[in-house]
């Protein structure tokens, strides 16, 4: 069975910080703050979470081939 990896480094678009990140299993994080300029991330059209747009892994739904978490 396939398991996906759960650790992605995101990288801010606005000051190029760089921070290792546990993904969670269980929803999608549609909001993160950079640790260091304090730039709210929010996911980039047709993504379904900041993993998706900034990280170096996509979620966990992604990686198994399934539709990411709704967002209702």
């Amino acid at each position: 069975m396939f398991k996906p990896v759960l650790e992605s480094t995101i990288t801010c678009p606005e000051c190029g910080h760089k921070a290792n990140e546990q993904m969670p299993t269980n929803a999608c994080q549609w909001f993160y703050e950079c640790h260091a300029c304090k730039a709210l991330l929010k996911p980039l059209p047709g993504d379904c979470c900041v993993y998706c747009s900034y990280g170096t892994v996509k979620c966990p739904p992604i990686q198994e081939g399934k539709s990411c978490c709704s967002k209702s």
